[in-house]
């Protein structure tokens, strides 16, 4: 017999959140006085972004690259701003939270680096006290999904059982 659900794990862009680039991108190049393309250069075509997601470097190095390519220092603050420009909270999908059982302990697994446990609860708003601070990014994890140990890492940063662990 399968032990009952106890415990959701869930996806936060494309589930929780819808998230755009062209907001994000654009709400950069404002603050920083540049073009909207230096600013997909210095995130997405120089590799910026998926270094930062593995978890191949640190928040401090990922910040002083972005602002060198953009040619301005970028802090934490600025670029959560960015980011939550881009993604828009699901409400339907945040009700379906909201209706949850109490009980059931929930956590958003997210390949992203580490500055989103940060912006997911702002982005979350209303629900965001059900995840209980539990939020694992892809760059503290040292790998993205699908890869496996993503999944056999999760669990374990969580202090949760894999059995009924959805």
């Amino acid at each position: 017999m399968r032990p009952p659900v106890a415990r959701i794990l869930f996806d936060f862009d494309g589930v929780l959140a819808t998230y755009r680039h062209g907001p994000r991108i654009a709400s950069l190049a404002g603050w920083a006085g540049c073009t909207q393309q230096a600013v997909r250069e210095a995130l997405f075509a120089s590799g910026l972004e998926l270094e930062y997601d593995v978890g191949a470097i640190d928040t401090a190095r990922y910040l002083d690259r972005l602002g060198a390519g953009i040619g301005r220092p970028v802090d934490e603050a600025t670029w959560i701003a960015a980011r939550m420009a881009g993604s828009v909270a699901e409400e339907p999908m945040l009700d379906r939270v909201a209706a949850l059982d109490c009980a059931l302990e929930l956590a958003v697994l997210t390949n992203n680096g580490v500055l989103m446990e940060r912006a997911i609860p702002r982005i979350l708003g209303r629900v965001a006290a059900r995840f209980g601070g539990r939020v694992l990014c892809s760059g503290a994890l040292r790998a993205r999904k699908p890869d496996p140990a993503v999944f056999a890492r999760a669990p374990d940063q969580l202090g949760w059982p894999v059995a009924g662990t959805l």
